[in-house]
């Protein structure tokens, strides 16, 4: 057995690994209720056909997906894992680091009730995006910050807001935004128990947390 490594732990950790090392791939997904536990919306397709979807990465998922099913307009979300090589891992195989999934929150929402644009200022707003593979004091490419956009116009969308989160962010001393931003991945849905972890647990763990740095877009709703 090779000796324990705190360097080869710390990266990886910190690093998107090989798929060469990553868990075997699972071909049954995990088993999640058929509704949501707060609003009791279907939490698997299909969906209305006006819904639109979202996938964001703001570190441990329980808290920011709380805070986008308080958003008006939001038909359902959803916690899972996206981003890395495992199909349909479970929440060990991702905490150890081999995966390479995100912890992530999936967003079906009406756009005539609320924009993209303001679930992008909700994102931008309750986390800090400059953390590289961390945030707050969970370290891990499991809590990386990141937007998956489920179209062209949705990725453009996202880019852009970067650029404007990012010079409000200059502007009050904080460094490069780290997200990641590219078009959605697969998204495996996480086991039950996490699936609106605080609505079943409401004094349950939130590292959710902003900068206090204000996204101004006016189009949004």
């Amino acid at each position: 057995m090779a000796p324990f490594s705190i360097s080869g732990l710390f990266k990886r950790k910190t690093e998107i690994p090989d798929a060469s090392i990553a868990p075997p791939k699972r071909q049954e997904a995990l088993s999640v209720s058929e509704t949501h536990y707060v609003n009791g919306n279907p939490l698997k397709p299909p969906f209305p056909e006006q819904m639109e979807s979202a996938m964001f990465g703001m570190g441990c998922f329980w808290g920011p997906e709380r805070k986008f099913w308080e958003r008006e307009g939001v038909f359902v979300t959803a916690v899972g894992y996206a981003g890395g090589h495992t199909s349909n891992p479970s929440y060990e195989e991702v905490c150890s680091g081999l995966t390479g999934h995100n912890e992530v929150v999936l967003v079906l929402f009406d756009p005539e009730i609320v924009s993209y644009q303001a679930l992008l200022t909700l994102f931008w707003e309750n986390h800090d995006p400059t953390q590289g593979m961390r945030q707050g004091n969970d370290l891990g490419t499991q809590y990386r910050s990141s937007i998956y956009a489920f179209s062209d116009a949705n990725l453009k969308d996202a880019i852009d807001s970067q650029t404007i989160f990012q010079k409000n962010l200059t502007a009050k001393g904080y460094d490069a935004i780290t997200t990641e931003i590219i078009k959605a991945p697969v998204f495996y849905y996480a086991e039950d128990y996490h699936q609106q972890y605080l609505a079943k647990v409401p004094n349950g763990y939130c590292s959710l947390g902003g900068t206090g740095v204000c996204y101004v877009e006016p189009s949004a709703v």
